[in-house]
């Protein structure tokens, strides 16, 4: 046994001083003494929106030192305990390695998010597509889905609009998961999500076959210098639909916003001010203006350098089948659970992990 185990320790060794060397603790350190500093300025709280946002990444930073030394210490216990030869330690030791490697494991899976906007807060919308009131219903659950994953982690999330369906389900659905890398975690949750099962709406209970589109947009920041021409915006007013709190239903509260030149059109009616839902659905255009210009630089790119363009946009990366059987199966990494329930609750993190992987070969190799 001890023979396997210095094996193990001597692999989780290598992955964890990767990861220390990638993260430069060091550095980390620093940057945390000036997001301390910064949040300590009394002035910082004269601009709420920036405030949270130092709050959070010295929370992420902080966290970030504090994961990698408690890893280090686990794997020094376990390496201490090996040294020593006994065998009531090496028995302890080695039934918390699976938890260590695990948790090792999900921590390399961090170090990859080193994308231009990988920081940044995500802006996930959600549509129904084919399939009629189950693409509608389909969609309502994906919401579910990814509000539910938040919840499990701390993360906070906003809804900043929701567009019913006439029989059930909705439409679309705009939020924002505002934590450190969220952007970078989800982004390749963007794509077609495949619904198979016994409707709920059919009374004959035949098998049906529906989908929703998955959008993921980072957050804009003051530096990427979005800008957007007044005289471009088409604004318009009108009363929120659908259930809602005292007095949500009952004002001209709702705000749609066309940008003229792209006919990109958002809309926000979940907050009770006009002012709140104008400024909520500008957060929304501003990222989709900014995803728009970087699509268009990347297309650029590849007509410059010859490479093949993207089609992924649109096809299906996962699969959701409760009937015949339970599956979900992502057609991009190959991973796949009968945990359906679980995964509908918001356990997706296997799932990310692995395209989290997987999209950092595919662009090794692009």
């Amino acid at each position: 046994m001890a023979a396997d185990i210095t094996e193990e320790i001597k692999a989780l060794d290598a992955t964890l001083a990767g990861i220390e060397a990638v993260l430069d603790l060091d550095t980390l350190r620093r940057r945390a003494a000036d997001l301390e500093r910064e949040a300590a300025d009394p002035q910082l709280w004269s601009d709420q929106d920036r405030a949270q946002a130092v709050t959070r990444r010295l929370s992420s930073v902080r966290g970030d030192i504090s994961r990698v030394e408690a890893l280090r210490r686990r794997l020094d216990d376990v390496i201490a305990a090996l040294d020593l030869g006994d065998d009531d330690l090496l028995a302890e030791a080695a039934n918390d390695l699976p938890t260590l490697a695990r948790d090792i494991s999900a921590l390399e899976v961090r170090t990859l998010l080193s994308g231009e906007y990988d920081e940044r807060d995500a802006i996930v919308q959600l549509s129904a597509g084919a399939g009629g009131v189950d693409a509608a219903d389909w969609t309502a659950m994906l919401l579910r889905m990814y509000l539910r994953w938040a919840e499990r982690h701390g993360y906070a999330a906003e809804v900043f609009d929701t567009s019913e369906a006439e029989e059930a389900g909705l439409k679309s659905a705009t939020f924002q998961i505002k934590a450190p890398y969220a952007y970078g975690t989800l982004r390749s949750e963007h794509g077609v999500h495949r619904l198979v099962r016994i409707s709920p709406f059919d009374n004959q209970n035949r098998r049906q076959t529906s989908f929703a589109g998955v959008e993921v947009t980072p957050v804009v920041e003051q530096s990427d210098h979005v800008e957007i021409d007044d005289k471009e915006l088409r604004i318009d007013i009108f009363r929120s639909s659908g259930p809602g709190g005292q007095g949500v239903n009952t004002t001209d509260s709702a705000v749609r916003i066309t940008h003229l030149p792209t006919n990109i059109v958002v809309t926000c009616q979940n907050e009770r001010s006009q002012l709140q839902n104008k400024a909520a659905a500008m957060i929304v255009l501003q990222a989709k203006l900014l995803e728009r210009r970087r699509a268009e630089e990347a297309a650029e790119k590849q007509r410059l350098t010859g490479g093949p363009q993207d089609v992924s946009f649109g096809s299906q990366i996962r699969n959701y089948v409760l009937h015949p059987y339970q599956m979900v199966k992502d057609l991009r990494t190959e991973v796949e659970t009968s945990g359906t329930a679980a995964v509908l609750d918001g356990d997706i993190d296997e799932f990310i992990d692995a395209e989290i992987r997987w999209r950092r070969t595919t662009e090794q190799q692009g």
